[in-house]
């Protein structure tokens, strides 16, 4: 039985495709989204509202990592094949698709406190200065981030203190065979479409109350893997109008850094996601029995 994963950027309308499909085929979904782990923030987040598992299993207040999450998708992911029934596994993370279908050599956990002292040495010596340091402890890494990139460069540093590499770990990471006979769908939508989703999806996001489900999340603790929420601290602090502007900004350029990702993995099947989410399931559906026949997928 093959796994079928889509992946797309946001507003591609991933987790309406995959409803589709699972009216069609016995099927369970599976988030792969690093923020959708978390409880209370389903509007913020995009939360699907068909049953899917790895969708709020964590308290905001918590760490989450990739390393936790995917032995809990694999489980779920196994389960579902034991039942009889394919797993529909649904990302724009594209680092928890592949952990949810691959096993992944991932990097070593940073000691405890590294990130914060990264961090501060980042703020203090500046983004040039910072990736200064990379480029001496890391070359490869510093070629492949940007100075002013200060969540990777911050990570690349952790990693190079700790005797490991941010580039050999995106090698391992695309080298990765996935666990089972896999297809993985890549939905495209034209630039000038997807921008216009966007905006329209940010405005219906207020309507539907996340300036106050932000408010109550804030007002608790909200751990810093957490606070990564796209658009949290702009909702949770601006104006209505200004957070909407600054939000669907920040959203085009996310979907910019999905696009590039999605057309990077091997052996995804692209197709046009620019009409009704019927057609895209039914297209989907005969190219997961193609697969069928397919004894491995690598990745």
């Amino acid at each position: 039985m093959t796994v079928i994963g889509i992946f797309g950027p946001t507003a591609s309308g991933k987790s309406r495709v995959a409803a589709e499909v699972a009216g069609r085929i016995p099927a369970e979904l599976v988030s792969a989204d690093a923020l959708q782990v978390y409880r209370g923030l389903p509007i913020l987040t995009n939360q699907p509202s068909e049953p899917t598992r790895m969708v709020g299993i964590w308290p905001l207040d918590r760490e989450a990592s990739v390393g936790e999450y995917a032995p809990l998708a694999h489980a779920a992911v196994d389960e579902i094949l034991a039942a009889g029934r394919t797993p529909i596994v649904v990302g724009g993370t594209g680092l928890y698709l592949r952990a949810a279908l691959a096993e992944l050599a991932l990097p070593p956990a940073p000691a405890a406190g590294a990130r914060q002292r990264w961090e501060q040495f980042y703020d203090e010596r500046g983004a040039a200065g910072a990736h200064a340091r990379l480029e001496e402890l890391d070359a490869a890494a510093a070629a492949a981030v940007h100075a002013n990139d200060r969540r990777r460069v911050v990570r690349a540093l952790e990693l190079a203190d700790a005797g490991a590499s941010l580039a050999p770990g995106e090698d391992r990471l695309w080298a990765a065979e996935t666990r089972h006979p896999t297809l993985v769908v890549g939905l495209d939508v034209p630039k000038n479409v997807l921008e216009r989703r966007i905006e329209e999806r940010t405005r219906a996001m207020f309507d539907e109350g996340v300036q106050e489900e932000v408010s109550r999340a804030l007002a608790g603790t909200v751990s810093l893997t957490a606070r990564q929420a796209l658009g949290l601290e702009e909702v949770g602090t601006l104006p209505r109008d200004e957070a909407i502007a600054a939000l669907v900004v920040r959203t085009r350029r996310y979907a910019a850094y999905q696009r590039k990702w999605m057309r990077r993995i091997p052996g995804i099947a692209i197709v046009d996601a620019d009409r009704p989410p019927g057609e895209i399931a039914d297209d989907i559906v005969a190219l997961a029995r193609t697969r069928e026949r397919v004894p491995r997928t690598r990745g």
